[in-house]
């Protein structure tokens, strides 16, 4: 048994102390380098061991088989299942790998042979409106390649799209059917591709994603520099927020819930031989597909599959952590739920595969755990959701989900909390935030658990459910069932607190064991009611990209200069023009595309807003330029005092 401590003082000093402590560990130390990483690492998971083992000698009831027994330790399973993650997790920051360089020697050693291979970008799209998928194809054709076909794989057989291919140079491929949805849409690609152009090097791109010029240019070299790599992943940005950046007024604060796994987790992960392919952004050899009967689709995630069935044959995927395209985040609650539910039974899926890493031979012991961290991720969710009932389980059924008082929690609890959040912030550079990373979980907590239990009555045979992008988002949606849940649970946390002070049956003097609780109640209140809040979604406009450049503006005759402060496919903000007048006519000159007709909007102090009117030839020009070479305001640091101030914003004044 772990000693308690005798007095509030004592305990205090000692988090105190512990706090600092981290801190000034967070100063000195470099994430950048591996010692550092070990000394933190070990650091914040010591913290955590030992509040496992009080939770498990100290916090437990009697075992019997009453509710009271039963619910504490369903409880603190599940928590060690997160507990065991985190562990992991550290374990796998411990290392990491930059590749830039080893692209940069690759290329040049590409250029001196004088031949590039050829390429054959494969496209995939089923249903996305022409504003979507012509961003990806017209930045392929634009690609700073020589030999390359841009091939767009059509899985909803569409006349238009088919016209507008072969309007601007692109391959347009169909399929009579949807079989095996992406993976047989790409083995479709792969056989039909196979007779015509067969290039060596395969870039595959989702309908959202738009290349950056150099895309081929750094991956490529990489490729082919070591025969044992077979696909080079690149990470994903998003030029647009996610629902709970844009529903709590964060996007310039808080970052996105997939920076930290590919700008962090990739890197470590590639350093350990594990780095997966994330189905789009990535170049893969066509030899290798052909060696495992092309993409994998035993499975609904064809991509993390390709790269264990790659493993198993003794082939690479490695991680190039650099911006090289830019895509549309969900933009929709329901979107990006459903998008983490796929990822989840995904993973499930290839879990259960008779050849996967689990159950087959030909598989490393650290091939097999790192995919094991995987599975754990999503095995988290269903802890949150207990994180989220157990403070009103208790108030109002007598059940608490582990037996301590608030001291013991301080002593054992607090260290490892404030170990666990300041390391995951040194390591990912800022890339998490307290409150905000929870509450992102816990919008997805509850599906992701309803996932991982129909996946275990069935977890194959289910459609596969495409991500919906595009459409007007120019109204305010509510998401009534989804916003009960977190209204209710907020609401029961509150009233537990309230009840703990004017129930008939409250004691005289709170005690300890509720002491504990009442904070507990109000972190899960807390948390519940930021996800509350992203059930009522914003309306959005067009994306505007920030800008600096210098252009010029036709007023009365005169040209007058200015700068782009920011700008999108319709609209500009500029600085340094005068004497406007909303309706009148100010032609727009921007390098490359020449004068745009363009009309004042609105005028500010120290801004024109102009609604720009390209010709066809000029807005397709606009969207090379912005949607290739742009990763849009969302922010790569995450914030606390300006996130706090959009969630203030959003839950005080409701916009």
């Amino acid at each position: 048994m772990f000693p308690t401590a005798s007095n509030d003082a004592s305990v205090l000093s000692t988090d105190v102390g512990v706090l600092l402590g981290l801190l000034v560990m967070a100063r000195l130390l470099d994430p950048a380098r591996m010692r550092d990483r070990v000394l933190f690492g070990a650091t914040a998971a010591s913290f955590l061991v030992v509040y496992t083992l009080w939770r498990w000698h100290d916090t437990l009831p009697a075992f019997d088989l009453t509710l009271q027994a039963v619910w504490p330790r369903l409880f603190i399973t599940l928590e060690i299942i997160a507990i065991l993650y985190t562990l992991m997790s550290m374990l796998i920051l411990t290392r990491s790998v930059d590749r830039s360089a080893q692209a940069d020697a690759a290329h040049r050693a590409l250029m001196e042979k004088g031949q590039q291979p050829a390429v054959d970008v494969f496209i995939c799209t089923y249903d996305e409106p022409k504003e979507i998928v012509e961003r990806s194809i017209l930045a392929a054709l634009a690609l700073d390649y020589v030999d390359k076909t841009i091939w767009v794989l059509d899985d909803t057989r569409r006349d238009w799209l088919r016209a507008f291919c072969d309007e601007v140079g692109a391959r347009h491929l169909t399929r009579p059917d949807n079989k095996g949805a992406k993976a047989g849409n790409l083995n479709n690609a792969l056989a039909a591709t196979a007779q015509q152009s067969n290039a060596p090097v395969i870039l595959v791109l989702d309908a959202d994603f738009a290349p950056r010029r150099d895309f081929l240019q750094r991956t490529v070299g990489l490729l082919l520099s070591e025969p044992d790599i077979a696909v080079v992943q690149t990470p994903q940005f998003y030029y647009n927020p996610d629902p709970i950046q844009h529903n709590l007024l964060a996007s310039g604060h808080w970052v996105d819930d997939q920076r930290f796994f590919f700008d962090v987790f990739q890197p470590a992960k590639d350093a350990w031989g594990c780095a997966f392919c994330v189905g789009t952004s990535f170049v893969v050899r066509r030899e290798r597909l052909a060696e495992t009967g092309g993409f994998p689709h035993a499975a609904i995630s064809e991509d993390l599959n390709l790269t264990y069935t790659l493993l198993k044959r003794g082939h690479r995927t490695v991680w190039l952590n650099e911006p090289l395209s830019f895509g549309l985040s969900a933009e929709g609650v329901p979107e990006y739920i459903t998008q983490r539910a796929r990822w989840c039974l995904g993973t499930i899926q290839v879990a259960l595969l008779r050849d996967g890493p689990m159950r087959s031979r030909g598989y490393s012991f650290t091939q097999r755990w790192q995919f094991l961290h995987g599975v754990l991720n999503w095995l988290c969710k269903p802890f949150m959701v207990l994180l989220l009932i157990a403070p009103p389980v208790y108030w109002f059924g007598g059940l608490p989900a582990f037996e301590a008082d608030y001291l013991s929690f301080l002593r054992y609890g607090v260290p490892a909390l404030l170990g666990t959040i300041i390391y995951m912030g040194w390591i990912s550079r800022s890339k998490t935030l307290p409150l905000f990373m929870e509450a992102t979980h816990a919008v997805t907590c509850f599906a992701v658990t309803a996932t991982l239990i129909s996946a275990m009555v069935r977890p194959f045979g289910r459609p596969f459910k495409v991500t919906d992008k595009g459409g007007d988002r120019s109204q305010p949606r509510v998401h009534g069932k989804l916003a009960a849940i977190f209204g209710l649970i907020a609401a029961s946390s509150a009233a537990a607190i309230v009840w703990a002070f004017v129930s008939p049956s409250a004691a005289s003097e709170i005690s300890s064991i509720d002491y504990f609780n009442l904070l507990w109640a109000g972190i899960a209140m807390l948390i519940a009611f930021i996800a509350f809040l992203v059930c009522f979604e914003l309306p959005r406009a067009e994306d505007l990209f920030p800008s600096d450049e210098a252009a010029w503006l036709a007023h009365q005759g005169q040209v007058v200069p200015c700068r782009i402060d920011a700008l999108s496919l319709s609209s500009a903000r500029v600085t340094g023009s005068r004497h406007c007048r909303p309706g009148s006519a100010m032609p727009l000159h921007l390098d490359d595309l020449g004068w745009i007709d363009a009309t004042v909007d609105a005028v500010s102090k120290t801004t024109t807003h102009l609604r720009l009117q390209p010709t066809e030839a000029q807005r397709r020009q606009l969207v090379i330029r912005l949607f290739s070479s742009s990763c849009g305001v969302i922010t790569g640091r995450a914030r606390l005092r300006g996130a706090l101030a959009g969630l203030a914003r959003r839950g005080f004044v409701g916009r």
